[in-house]
Parts: structure tokens; sequence; C-alpha cells
């Protein structure tokens, strides 16, 4: 069974990306976050890596469709962790070093190649090319986890993304407050991740990236599990008055007996005899229902309820 990540990763990649400039956003994000920049003999190029056969495809498809390049697959290697083959694929080239500066990863001057760790502005100059950056990097280095539907689970809802360095993180975070999305940024180990919990805020997000299907999901789930909440409120709410309603009737059995004991029930008078004696006969009723039995109000009953209490008081 699919989990919720690889079920928002496969609708991602199923959405088209209409405009070149939108393609240049997308594969810039993603080499970001699951890519590396190499140099063979001279030429700077990236290599990526990802478990996902169809993520391999779609960036391989990309990469050919925006810059006539082909990925070679260099490796496979068992990961442990996930229990899946990391496919590495990589683009070396006379032209790779241009493509990394036209993707905002790289610059070039007389000085020679340095890398740019911020998000280039030229890289994210639309809202649909914001859009699409927001997406490929969640394609390369997030992970999204939901509750599971009808069972109860401690897990929340938890949307991040991993960054190599804090400043291309904290970039991200200005494209999501730009979109009006607010996330938190964390130092993990050697990474940065932007990460977000609130639902809401999440529901946002897969609107933004166009992934209607986990959306439907999100919301679909959120409801369950506030019914669920809410039944369970009210039903501790009733379970701690009935643990109150056998508190408060022990209490009143207790001060009955007090008196009892002492002056006796016939020194009350003829309103508290009655009450006393209601009670006495059914432990288990609630004011009310005792209320109900001699004709009277709630109100009243608790009133004279005290005055025997207080009788009690001052004989024991």
């Amino acid at each position: 069974m699919s989990t919720f990540t690889e079920e928002l990763k496969n609708e991602i990649i199923r959405v088209p990306l209409e405009r070149q400039c939108c393609r240049i956003a997308f594969l810039s994000a993603f080499i970001r976050t699951s890519g590396s920049i190499i140099s063979v003999n001279g030429n700077y190029g990236f290599e990526i890596v990802t478990e996902n056969e169809r993520t391999a495809q779609f960036i391989c498809g990309l990469a050919e469709s925006v810059f006539g390049v082909s990925l070679t697959a260099s490796q496979s290697e068992y990961d442990v962790k996930s229990g899946k083959d990391k496919l590495k694929f990589e683009c070396v080239g006379e032209n790779t070093t241009e493509i990394l500066e036209r993707l905002g990863i790289i610059s070039r001057s007389p000085d020679g190649v340095s890398l740019i760790f911020g998000i280039r502005e030229s890289v994210v100059n639309s809202d649909c090319c914001v859009a699409a950056y927001i997406k490929g990097a969640f394609l390369g280095g997030g992970s999204c986890t939901l509750p599971e539907e009808q069972t109860y689970s401690r897990t929340g809802y938890h949307f991040e993304v991993i960054f190599s360095n804090r400043i291309t993180a904290g970039d991200y975070c200005d494209l999501l407050c730009y979109s009006e999305v607010l996330a938190k940024l964390v130092t993990r180990k050697e990474s940065a991740v932007v990460y977000i919990k609130s639902k809401e805020v999440i529901s946002d997000l897969l609107h933004i990236m166009q992934a209607d299907n986990c959306l439907e999901k999100l919301n679909r789930i959120v409801e369950q599990k506030d019914r669920s909440n809410n039944e369970n409120r009210v039903s501790n709410c009733s379970v701690s008055n009935i643990d109150k309603a056998v508190t408060a009737s022990v209490a009143q059995i207790k001060a009955i007996e007090i008196i009892s004991q002492t002056k006796g029930l016939q020194s009350l008078n003829k309103n508290l005899f009655e009450v006393a004696e209601a009670r006495l006969a059914d432990p288990n009723a609630s004011m009310q229902e005792l209320a109900d039995r001699l004709k009277i109000s709630k109100s009243c009953i608790n009133h004279r309820m005290r005055k025997i209490s207080d009788i009690a008081a001052q004989l024991s």
C-alpha cells in the first residue's frame, strides 16, 4: 500500500507543466533537494537520486524537453533504511554549465564558476513558476503524513521539505509566504527542514500544488477526525458528569447517616426529611430524578440537600 507521500508525488508528476518557465523552475527545485553538482573533465554537471522510477522518468523527460539533454543512469544502490533501490542519474557535458546557469544554481564570471545557494528571482518571476518550484522541491526532498483513516493514530498532520543548506530553505519559506502559506524552518543534523503541522495550511498547500485527489483525502480525514474528537469529548463529558453525580450522592448519603446516628432523621423538618428519605431510597438517582419524584424544582432540592450537609457538618 502506498504512503500519502507517494500518492502526492505521483499526483504531482501527473499534472503537466505547460510553460517552459515552469519546467525550468521545477527542475531547479528538484535538483536543489534531490541532486548535487559534479565536475567531470572540467565540465560542470549535476546528478540526481530518487527511489521512484516514475519520478526518474518524469525528470529525465523534463530535462530532455527543456534542454535537449539525456540523463544517464550511473548506478543503483539498495537503501537499507527505506528498503528500496536508489536510482542515480547524471548529466555532464559541454552544455551543462550553461544549463545549471539557466536553472539559477551556478553563476559564471571571469573569475570562474560559483554556486548560488539562494533561489534566483529569474527562476520564480511569476506565480505559475512559484507553484512549480514549490512542487519540484517537494518531489525531490519532501514528505507528507496524515493520521490513518478509520483508526486511532498518534500520527498528526506533517509536511516537510529537506534542503542541504539553510539559505535555500529560507528562500523556499519566503516563496511559501508569498503564496500565503506560513511554514517553519529548523536545522536537523546537517540539513535544513521546512515544515508545516497545521492541517489548514497543508490543505492550502495541496491546493497550490494542484493535488486535488490528495486534497480530497486530507479533507475526508480531517472531517472524520473532527467528528471522532467531538464524539470523544461528548463521551468524556458524560463520564465526568456521572463521576461527579456519584461522588455527590456518596457525600449526601454520608451526611444523612451522620444525622441519623446522632440526632436522628426525625429531627429534620418535613421538607428536609423527605429529601433525606428519597436519597436513601435511591442512591443512584440523579438530583433531577429526585426532584421529579418529590415534585419540586432541581434548584429547590439542591438547596435542601445543602442544608442537610450543613447540619451534618455541625454534628461531625
